[in-house]
């Protein structure tokens, strides 16, 4: 059984500490496009409990998507929160995640990115197994939130030969 109508991923969501910062980063180095804003948003009673799963007391500063590539769609958050929580989590944390962003060229994405001052985390790695035939490598904006870059031009062994990898 799955979810009845599911077509697709339509937008990735994040709350970022400063959005003007985020706006710059996304347009100016990452090279999205800024599609439309919203907000402020607020409630006197518990409508941002109920409906978002924030503190009732929460106010959405603004929010913004943008587009990034051909299919990317992201709705970045601005919040004033009183027990607002910073630290950005890691990979290994619960509720730790990463957006990539597929390349063409990775080689080229990183050279451009690191002409940016954008902090790169390591080399790029070669995969193995089901991944094969894929490099990646993880950067980060300047908020400490976790991107990725990836590309596989000629594909995935996953794809050639899928059920070889299922388990």
């Amino acid at each position: 059984m799955a979810l009845p109508g599911l077509k697709r991923l339509d937008h990735i969501g994040f709350t970022v500490p400063d959005l003007e910062q985020a706006h710059a980063w996304l347009v100016d180095v990452l090279g999205c496009e800024y599609m439309y804003a919203l907000g402020p948003f607020g409630s006197a009673g518990d409508w941002m409990a109920e409906h978002l799963n924030v503190d009732a007391r929460t106010v959405m500063r603004q929010l913004r998507f943008y587009r990034c590539g051909e299919q990317a769609v992201f709705e970045v958050f601005e919040y004033q929160a009183e027990e607002q929580q910073t630290a950005v989590p890691r990979n290994s944390d619960v509720g730790g995640h990463h957006v990539a962003l597929y390349v063409e060229d990775l080689d080229d994405a990183v050279s451009y990115l690191r002409t940016k001052g954008v902090p790169v985390l390591g080399e790029p790695t070669v995969s193995a197994g089901p991944s094969e035939g894929q490099r990646w490598v993880y950067f980060l904006s300047p908020w400490g939130m976790q991107f990725e870059l990836v590309s596989y031009p000629d594909g995935k062994a996953y794809d050639r030969a899928p059920s070889e990898f299922q388990r």
